[in-house]
């Protein structure tokens, strides 16, 4: 009876083995080709506004929302997959045309080394990781994306030393006025192709580019810099949380890695001074500090990455459920928050609050943004009051923080919620471009790489939160 029972026990395990595996190629295959399509598109998207790029962009938050809903978990995503989807960026990076001021000839030149460092890393993929289990393919997969994206975007920043658009312009010369003690907020741009009397961002941003202008002339140099600082957190996410083998990378994050770091259309970004690099880089060592157990020590990246862009504050709410960081930590943080920007604000409250707040709010829609916002007055011939706007991002935010309060969920979902709260944000307003799209997927990346094991809230215990780590629940499509 036992031989029976035990033998019945033993083919019910190995018909579960294979549907498993099933499952998680199917779920890594659907996330493989979201995020080549999501990418393409925005790669696409610079500068144009089409219709297909917004429904692109929008099926991709109505199936980041289903997977949510569902507490789908990351999926470990196989290294055959993973080299597919690589030769498919590398095909991405050589036919879709890509946004640069560089001359025709150096913009193939900048696609072949995007496409070759695709196709090394899918190389290494297949070659290694079949001979060498241990995960030496993908590590040298994740290191050759990693050298890829350096080389790509030193060389667009030395190849277009001055682009033509008002960001670069603006960091630049903020730069200059921060050495000289002058107050960005009531500096006039010199030569700057869009806005001249404006500085729309809040004062960290300058603060954290100026060493690139200060040290090598570049503001971009120092935004590099911040870029590869988000790649090296993601990856130490990931690093020692697999009880199979504690210390090293988890494939997850090597993979998260890998395509963040030879995401489509990164070129353009590197080369426009786009800042979302050093949002991710706060974020990213926020995400590290708490899995590390240090959610004290996470309010500063935090506060810092606040206190150099608007829009993060919106995450704030959500992180306020979170027992793992709680309303005290996002009372401190907003604290911390204000006194990086009271040197500014002080100096002149009605400057900082036109270029950072009410300038914003008034802005005009710009036509080649690619949001919903933009698609009715494309296609509808209509142009939505802007307190809708504000009430789907309200409702989004509200919806967001009711499930987390509720669900208390691990790292890894966490961060896909804010990936899905900034998606919708920017899919609603009146400007929606490359570099807050690209934030977003750089969430969905840190989720990704976080996903090996989840960080739970704990009790409240005296004057601190519990916070530890737990196995990853035993999912239908997990093996």
């Amino acid at each position: 009876m036992t031989r029976s029972t035990s033998s019945t026990a033993d083919l019910s395990g190995r018909t579960q083995r294979p549907a498993r595996r099933r499952g998680t190629w199917v779920a890594a295959a659907c996330l493989l080709t979201v995020w080549i399509a999501y990418f393409t598109a925005l790669q696409w998207s610079v500068v144009r506004y089409r219709l297909a790029i917004v429904l692109v962009l929008t099926t991709a938050a109505v199936l980041l929302a289903a997977a949510l809903a569902r507490r789908q978990r990351p999926p470990e995503v196989p290294p055959e997959l993973l080299a597919a989807a690589l030769l498919g960026c590398a095909v991405v990076a050589e036919l879709v045309p890509f946004f640069s001021y560089t001359t025709p000839g150096e913009r193939r030149l900048l696609a072949h080394v995007v496409a070759a460092g695709c196709v090394l890393s899918a190389a290494a993929l297949l070659l290694l990781d079949r001979h060498h289990p241990a995960g030496a393919g993908r590590a040298l997969a994740a290191g050759t994306a990693v050298l890829t994206f350096v080389v790509s975007s030193a060389a667009a920043i030395v190849l277009d030393p001055a682009p033509r658009i008002d960001v670069w312009v603006t960091l630049q010369q903020a730069a200059d006025g921060l050495s000289h003690g002058q107050n960005m907020y009531t500096m006039t741009w010199t030569g700057s192709p869009g806005i001249q009397d404006a500085f729309t961002y809040l004062p960290w941003t300058a603060v954290l580019s100026a060493p690139g202008r200060w040290l090598v002339g570049d503001v971009r140099w120092a935004l590099l810099v911040l870029g590869i600082a988000a790649v090296a957190c993601t990856a130490a996410l990931g690093r020692g949380t697999g009880p199979a083998r504690p210390g090293r990378t988890s494939a997850g994050a090597l993979t998260a890695v890998t395509l963040l770091a030879l995401a489509p259309g990164s070129i353009t970004q590197a080369e426009q001074a786009w800042t979302e690099p050093m949002l991710l880089a706060a974020l990213a060592c926020w995400a590290l500090l708490v899995r590390r157990g240090h959610p004290w020590w996470a309010v500063l990246p935090l506060a810092v990455g606040c206190a150099s862009k608007q829009h993060l504050a919106v995450l704030l709410p959500v992180l306020a459920c979170w027992q793992a960081y709680g309303l005290r930590r996002v009372l401190a943080t907003g604290g911390l928050t204000g006194l990086l920007v009271l040197p500014w604000f002080a100096a002149d409250p009605a400057a900082m609050w036109h270029d950072t707040v009410s300038l914003l709010v008034g802005f005009h829609p710009i036509r080649f943004a690619n949001t919903l916002y933009l698609a009715a007055q494309h296609e509808l011939d209509w142009t939505p009051p802007f307190w809708l706007t504000g009430l789907a991002i309200v409702g989004t935010l509200a919806a967001v923080c009711i499930v987390v309060r509720r669900r208390q969920p691990d790292l890894a979902e966490l961060l896909g919620w804010l990936a899905l709260l900034l998606l919708v944000a920017t899919l609603v307003n009146k400007q929606g471009f490359y570099n807050q799209y690209w934030l977003v997927a750089g969430l969905v990346a840190l989720g990704l790489a976080a996903g090996g094991s989840g960080v739970t809230p704990g009790p409240a215990v005296g004057s601190e939160t519990l916070v530890h780590e737990r196995l990853p629940r035993q999912d239908p499509v997990q093996p």
